[in-house]
């Protein structure tokens, strides 16, 4: 098999969201939409992952999502916004005598799939460069997919520089590749910047790999909100809800039941075992494990929390780094705070809360009460209005 690399560009500001947050590190269902793609990549089997990052990006994460997701995982720092073209090029000295084919991804995708990447991957075997496509009854700001007679890709051309005839074209780069390397460093090389941007594109490597009689395949798609990218808030609540429904439909293929799967929001990270009943409102975050035959909610909001099987957390508990061993009862109206281990079949009431403290098995503490650093042992019923 063919060794894949992958540079997942991520060096933009995203100057349509409106903030002083660069983009990727924008939240969906409670991660940076960043590390979505960098998670795909591994899954994809992919080595070595280069991120490449803007200088002021570096600073923030380029540590952490090293210490995130481990050794293979490296980043580039492109100095100056010069491009797509230039983004790549940034990441060939960490690439520097690697052989065979390189994905090109970006960090503002976080709904792209497994599926997406096998269907680029079949393409890649027969030809040398291969990118994914999709039709938009809108394409105004996209590249355009031009093709001849033969239906072949002939070149893509962005929209500020496309004519009129080709702003009718409905079918759009989505920007995702896979070429060969190190054939593509070369190339772009190549790249000018006489354009609307004054800007160094990707896209002119299809054009140039046509003119070298190279092989070049473009895959259309289906599913145009899944391949593109965020550029703005209306998009990246839509990439939530897709995310969301996805993870929801997961779960309840794996035989939990979601009441309302609109009106539950997971994350990546949360677990939950067959059987269990999650009622609208809840909110997971973090590393969430649930076990099975649970019940859950209305409007709970959990954060890296752990929860044993056969547990009945009430409406509107709030349960952050904490974790419930089996048959216990929590709330309605409860806050286990860090540290806060629930023993099994305990019980913690309304209005009750506990920070970095043990309840031993079969403990109470029913309601109106704050349990700070402090152990409570087997079968011991707190009193209400008790403070630790």
């Amino acid at each position: 098999m063919t060794a894949t690399a992958c540079v997942i560009l991520a060096a933009g500001e995203g100057k349509r969201m409106r903030s002083e947050k660069p983009k990727v590190l924008h939240e969906v269902c409670g991660e940076p939409m960043l590390h979505y793609p960098v998670s795909l990549a591994i899954e994809c089997g992919f080595s070595p992952v280069v991120v490449v990052l803007s200088p002021r990006l570096e600073g923030m994460i380029g540590k952490q999502l090293v210490e995130r997701f481990g050794p293979r995982v490296v980043t580039a720092v492109q100095e100056q916004p010069l491009g797509t073209a230039h983004a790549v090029l940034c990441g060939r000295r960490v690439l520097s005598g690697f052989s065979g084919k390189l994905a090109i991804l970006y960090g503002d995708v976080p709904l792209l799939d497994r599926q997406d990447i096998m269907a680029l991957s079949r393409a890649g075997r027969a030809s040398n460069v291969a990118f994914l496509t999709c039709r938009l009854a809108d394409p105004a700001g996209y590249g355009r997919v031009v093709r001849n007679d033969a239906g072949e890709p002939i070149r893509i051309v962005e929209h500020r520089d496309a004519k009129a005839t080709e702003r009718k074209i409905d079918e759009v780069n989505a920007g995702i590749y896979l070429v060969d390397a190190p054939w593509v460093f070369r190339a772009l090389r190549a790249v000018g910047k006489a354009n609307a941007q004054g800007e160094y594109y990707l896209t002119d490597l299809v054009e140039l790999a046509i003119r070298r009689g190279l092989k070049v395949r473009a895959v259309q798609r289906p599913g145009a909100e899944r391949i593109l990218g965020i550029n703005d808030r209306v998009q990246l609540a839509r990439a939530e809800e897709l995310l969301n429904l996805r993870f929801a439909h997961k779960l309840m293929k794996a035989g939990v039941t979601i009441v309302s799967p609109r009106n539950t929001w997971l994350g990546p990270q949360t677990q939950v075992g067959r059987d269990t009943v999650i009622l609208p409102g809840c909110i997971f975050r973090g590393e969430v494990k649930i076990g099975s035959n649970c019940t859950i909610g209305p409007g709970v909001v959990m954060t890296d929390c752990t929860v044993d099987r056969d547990v009945q957390v009430g409406p509107y508990c709030v349960m952050e780094g904490c974790s419930v061993e089996r048959g216990a009862r929590i709330g309605p109206f409860s806050r286990l705070r860090p540290g806060a281990h629930i023993g099994r079949d305990a019980r913690v009431g309304n209005f009750v809360e506990v920070k970095n403290s043990t309840l031993g098995r079969g403990a109470k503490a029913n309601h109106l009460t704050y349990l700070g650093d402090a152990e409570i042992g087997p079968g011991v019923n707190v009193g209400a209005g008790t403070i630790t």
